[in-house]
């Protein structure tokens, strides 16, 4: 199965002009080929392919993009798995001239945090 996707800007700068050319590229550590990648932007599907070419960023850019890598195993070619990639963030600062590209930590890895956190608390609590 697919794992560990991973999102590559190029540029790999963390500030880039407005107008310019961003690249995003998608990779897998772990997965049997053929592996297909979908771009998300905003959790809408936007792109299919390893690469999403993003041509003059502007304000329609903004936002959060993601990549799902898929792939099948076996003759029957029934089992599908995938994995999505953290989220990177395209934000702009009013005023500024300057794009910003910053691979963020996607909000249901922070759940998943929380969630530990509230267990073990919940657990030395009762132990008391």
């Amino acid at each position: 199965p697919v794992a560990n996707v991973t999102i590559t800007p190029s540029p790999l700068a963390h500030q880039v002009r407005a107008g310019d050319n961003v690249t995003l590229h998608c990779s897998v550590q772990v997965g049997s080929a053929p592996v297909t990648f979908t771009w998300l932007h905003n959790g809408q599907e936007v792109a299919r392919g390893p690469l999403l070419e993003l041509k003059a960023i502007d304000v329609a850019h903004l936002g959060t993009y993601q990549c799902m890598a898929t792939n099948q195993l076996g003759q029957d070619r029934h089992r599908v798995f995938w994995a999505l990639s953290p989220e990177l963030a395209l934000e702009v600062t009013p005023g500024s001239p300057w794009v910003t590209v910053a691979a963020g930590v996607s909000g249901a890895l922070l759940f998943l945090l929380l969630l530990v956190g509230v267990i073990v608390a919940w657990d030395m609590w009762h132990r008391v």
